[in-house]
């Protein structure tokens, strides 16, 4: 599923605008990454988190040159699904 399709699905069932949808799931999507850029995590209750993870400094490998480097530490954004999410992905997806 595409943004595309988020904003056409939304908008069917709201009967709302694409226009106006979309510039909500734009400012949503904005507001979330503005927030992990400032280092605040975002808590959505039922859907998941938007947390910033840091990873450690470690020695990684240039296989071009054959020769090693220092990955400095640095921070990532991750997204932890909420409980009641999986357990529902768990239980209605079928391979």
């Amino acid at each position: 599923m595409t943004k595309a399709d988020i904003v056409a699905k939304i908008s069917d069932s709201t009967g709302v605008e694409k226009i106006a949808v979309q510039a909500t799931v734009e400012e949503f999507m904005s507001a979330i990454r503005t927030s992990l850029e400032e280092g605040e995590n975002v808590y959505l209750r039922g859907f998941g988190s938007f947390i910033i993870k840091k990873r450690a400094e470690k020695t990684g490998r240039n296989i071009s040159k054959n020769t090693t480097m220092i990955i400095p530490e640095h921070f990532i954004p991750s997204f932890k699904p909420a409980k009641s999410f999986v357990e529902k992905v768990k239980n209605n997806v079928k391979s």
